[in-house]
């Protein structure tokens, strides 16, 4: 598998200037190389804009210029690039060797050669112009990209061997501070809760031999935590030494736009969630409403009316006959006692009369009495809290033991009702068959919504077969 940081490079170009011997090129050629050839200097720069080149063989040229010259022209020349200058010198005229260095060549080759040393000498100049195109590739990158370029020794205690001056504006160290210390590396400044990560992944990436994606936090040098985007390449090396080639970039405006876009995702859910909760309070109450009418008019409404009726009746009779009003009034007065029940039954479904008169435990109490089962009330706090809380509390209890006498196949129940910090926790738990879910039955679900809508939560827990827990959690604060 090919290495996934490799760089592709055109075919390394040659270009032979001056009056050199004529097997030069066809020895490049049988090398592998496609050399060209230009007999004056004045024509290299012409040659080299046409294609360029990573290595120039240098000769006197035909016009009369020797080596050194010809190398001063060339270096005047941009289009010469990175190229390698190779100087073919006569090793007798003494100080030549020199002289074409200081005029910019970067080798020499003494004549008489060989074949062998010459294409020695042009290998050893492509090598050298690719590893001085790497370097001047790699401090382009490491001056311009907005990140922190970095070699790290993995093998010898994660030392930094080279990074850029990006480093200081991510992590406000000085790169100068970074290089060749065994204290200040990359993995140093890591955020404490975040090494374990980076080992793991940088560990997994060296033994897989790929590359590596990775955000976590550091800390800088002030002290403020930043995240940072590292990607990174493992780099083997003889001996089982290991590097790490990267770059870091600060990525914190962008998670604090994804955190922000979320948290705003999470508002607007529970916005709607808010909206619909009410909309079903709304619903359940304007249903409840027409609950009442119903059953005061179909109930004590008629019984009222009727009652009416008998009040003209014992009227006429008194009339007609006293004698016969006794027995009458006292048929009336025993209806007059059961529509007096009956609608005490009513008002106890709206919000019953003990709850406000005598506070929650009493209301609870009273619950736990009509029960058709056994409900033990376990510790209830004695003190009263406010309207909203206390008929919450008591609704989540009625309901809940309303489930347990239709659904659950219980034998007992146990109520707790208890104070929590600043929350009032509620829970009603049963021996009953489980299987219970707030969206399973209108009731918990419109309990739900009562719980949410005084911004408290309400959880079930009912495994299979397992019995059942209703959990309501009321906050105090703010309560009206």
């Amino acid at each position: 598998m090919a290495r996934a940081d490799a760089v592709r490079r055109r075919q390394a170009g040659v270009l032979v200037v001056g009056a050199a011997e004529p097997e030069i090129q066809s020895w490049l050629r049988a090398a592998g190389h496609a050399p060209r050839a230009v007999r004056r200097a004045a024509a290299a720069g012409k040659a080299l804009e046409e294609e360029p080149v990573d290595l120039v063989i240098v000769d006197r040229d035909s016009s009369g210029l020797d080596a050194p010259e010809v190398c001063r022209r060339l270096r005047d020349d941009p289009r010469l690039g990175d190229a390698w200058v190779l100087a073919i010198t006569v090793a007798a005229k003494g100080r030549m060797a020199d002289s074409v260095l200081d005029a910019g060549a970067d080798d020499y080759l003494h004549r008489p050669f060989t074949r062998a040393e010459l294409i020695a000498r042009a290998r050893a100049g492509l090598r050298a112009s690719e590893q001085r195109a790497n370097d001047r590739l790699l401090r382009t990158l490491m001056e311009n990209v907005p990140g922190a370029i970095y070699r790290s020794a993995w093998h010898a205690d994660f030392v930094l061997e080279a990074i850029s001056d990006e480093i200081e504006r991510i992590s406000g160290y000085p790169p100068a501070g970074f290089l060749a210390s065994q204290k200040r590396t990359i993995l140093s400044i890591v955020h404490p809760d975040d090494v374990e990560v980076v080992l793991e992944t940088v560990s997994h990436s060296a033994e897989a031999h790929e590359p590596f994606v990775l955000e976590y936090r550091i800390v800088r040098a002030d002290g403020e935590v930043r995240w940072v985007l590292d990607r990174g390449q493992p780099v083997p090396g003889p001996g089982g030494r290991l590097w790490l080639d990267g770059a870091l970039f600060d990525i914190t405006e962008r998670r604090a736009a994804e955190a922000a876009l979320l948290a705003h995702k999470v508002e607007a859910a529970r916005t709607a969630e808010l909206r619909a909760s009410r909309q079903r309070i709304l619903e359940a109450a304007d249903a409840a409403r027409r609950k009442i009418e119903r059953d005061l008019h179909d109930g004590a409404q008629q019984r009222l009316v009727s009652l009416v009726l008998d009040v003209q009746v014992a009227r006429r009779r008194l009339a007609k006959d006293p004698s016969q009003v006794g027995e009458f009034l006292e048929r009336l007065g025993n209806e007059l006692k059961e529509a007096s029940t009956e609608l005490r039954e009513l008002a106890r479904g709206i919000h019953p009369a003990v709850l406000t008169e005598r506070g929650l435990v009493a209301a609870i109490g009273a619950l736990a009495t009509r029960s058709p089962f056994p409900v033990e009330v376990v510790d209830p706090p004695e003190q009263r809290f406010p309207p909203a809380v206390e008929a919450t509390a008591y609704f989540t209890v009625a309901e809940a033991l309303t489930n347990v006498a239709k659904y659950a196949q219980a034998t007992h129940a146990v109520v707790r009702v208890v104070c929590e910090g600043s929350d009032l926790v509620v829970e009603v738990l049963d021996d009953g068959i489980g299987g219970a879910a707030v969206g399973k039955g209108s009731g918990l679900s419109g309990l739900a919504d009562r719980v949410g809508a005084s911004d408290g939560t309400l959880t079930v827990e009912s495994p299979p077969g397992q019995g059942t827990v209703v959990r309501a959690v009321l906050p105090l604060n703010g309560a009206g």
